[in-house]
């Protein structure tokens, strides 16, 4: 069995050669068409401009071959989320004798599934796991593998078994990547000088940021990173890479979730990535060719600062409600309270506190060193795409040694259209040491409201917020009461 198995499979080897033969023969160009040319990435000639939008743009050049008349060129190795219909091809050697005439993006991309579906009802060869080898007319290949033998034998085979399949040829239609083609008319023949742009999904980028805070907590260093996203479906080799940072307007946008690999770029000489305007957004232009990896996070560093002046503070934020109005004389409503006090930190992105750039949004990693001088994440949070001049406020977490409480006093009805309630907002502090507190409450019942009693003089913030600033020293505690009053 094994021996007519092997000259079988023999006996198929020189079929599918023969096979292969006469389908090169019988595809040979017309005489009215150059013969297909394949153009693949040549490492050299790529712009890379990506958004933080899950969008791409790409300005591929390449130098290819023509004949003067009809060709077909069949454009490798572009990204397989591509937007076709946003692809322009161009001729930079002959521009205006160079014609498309049809364009096409062919994705429908070579599988064993795809295989069997396009040999139905054709001769194949297979063999298991065993070396057992099989010839007939494929009937089925979904599933199992259903054979039809040329004496009518059927033989069905399961697909988990079977260790190597035998085709003639590649069916027509099926390729082995993402392809753009194009039938062009030429006017002058020899080597053209190419460019094709077109946009893709699956880029995106975004700043990451890691601070470095002082021991005495009034100043920090600053770290930021390029990340640069990519599972577009291709690799960018020795790109120009260009990132725009601002929100451009699209008619649609689709997210998608893929697993990736992170890849950090060490960082050139400076200046390893140059900023600049760029109509209403401002872009950043790594200063050399970068590789950007198909299913890949890369990171090059773009700015940072030493010695940034910073002000830890504290925020008690005791009344979780948030909206007013359809609740006003609702005596339950805002009165429960949290205990947790955040801890913040303020600078400003300003040349005089050594920045003054534009920071693109993105993720701020914060880092305290400890006695032994490792570095202790300590909080982090996102922020904006961040002009210069303008503050920055990080949330790091919750005081441990820090409790806030907030009790509800006094509920009392004016009549249909008015009421009064009393709050005390009480602040412990177990520390060793003296803390101001930010205690801000919100106003929330209704936007006609007055202070009408305080032991403490409050700051308006804005239409519903005011703040008290309060003192808490050293293991004692300290509170703040007021009474408000709401018409409608």
């Amino acid at each position: 069995m094994f021996e007519q198995g092997r000259q079988k499979r023999l006996l198929w080897s020189l079929v599918a050669s023969l096979l292969a033969l006469a389908l090169l023969v019988s595809s040979g160009s017309s005489p009215l068409l150059g013969q297909a040319r394949i153009t693949q990435a040549q490492g050299q000639g790529i712009e890379l401009t990506v958004y933080n939008q899950n969008l791409g743009l790409v300005i591929d050049r390449r130098s290819i071959e023509l004949v003067a008349g009809l060709n077909e060129m069949q454009f490798t190795d572009v990204a397989s989320q591509i937007e076709p219909t946003s692809v322009h091809f161009r001729s930079l050697t002959d521009p205006g004798g160079t014609v498309v005439l049809e364009q096409n993006y062919e994705y429908d991309l070579v599988s064993t599934s795809k295989l069997l579906e396009k040999y139905i009802d054709e001769d194949i060869v297979i063999v298991t796991e065993d070396g057992t080898a099989y010839m007939g007319t494929l009937l089925s290949g979904e599933g199992d593998v259903i054979l039809q033998a040329p004496d009518g034998q059927v033989t069905v085979v399961k697909l988990d078994t079977i260790k190597d399949f035998s085709f003639p040829a590649l069916p027509e239609g099926l390729i082995t990547r993402p392809t753009l083609v194009w039938l062009l008319e030429a006017e002058e023949p020899g080597t053209h000088e190419t460019e094709v742009t077109y946009l893709t999904e699956g880029l995106n980028w975004q700043a990451d940021y890691v601070i470095v805070l002082g021991d005495n907590e009034t100043a920090l260093d600053l770290t930021g990173w390029v990340t640069v996203d990519n599972h577009s479906g291709t690799t960018y080799e020795e790109a120009k890479l260009k990132l725009v940072a601002g929100d451009i307007h699209r008619a649609e946008e689709v997210e998608r979730v893929v697993e990736k690999e992170i890849y950090y770029e060490a960082a050139a000489p400076a200046p390893a990535v140059e900023e600049r305007a760029f109509f209403e957004y401002h872009l950043y232009e790594v200063q050399r060719p970068v590789t950007v990896k198909n299913n890949q996070t890369k990171q090059v560093e773009f700015s940072s600062a030493t010695a940034v002046p910073v002000e830890k503070f504290f925020v008690y934020d005791g009344a979780p409600a948030r909206f007013y109005g359809y609740v006003a004389d609702d005596p339950d409503y805002g009165s429960t309270s949290n205990k947790k006090v955040g801890v913040m930190l303020e600078f400003v992105n300003g040349e005089d506190q050594g920045l003054g750039i534009a920071l693109p949004k993105g993720k701020i990693r914060v880092y305290k060193k400890d006695i032994d001088g490792s570095e202790l994440l300590i909080g982090e949070d996102s922020i904006d795409h961040t002009p210069k001049d303008e503050a920055i406020q990080l949330s790091l977490g919750n005081a441990f040694d820090i409790v806030g409480e907030r009790v509800q006093d006094d509920f009392e009805r004016l009549g249909k259209e008015a009421v009064e309630e009393t709050f005390t907002i009480t602040l412990r502090n177990h520390k060793e040491t003296d803390v101001t507190v930010r205690v801000v409450e919100r106003l929330y019942r209704w936007s006609d409201w007055e202070i009408v009693s305080q032991t403490a003089e409050h700051t308006k913030i804005d239409a519903q917020t005011i703040e008290w600033r309060l003192q808490v020293p050293a293991d004692e505690e300290a509170s703040v009461t007021y009474t408000v009053r709401y018409r409608w």
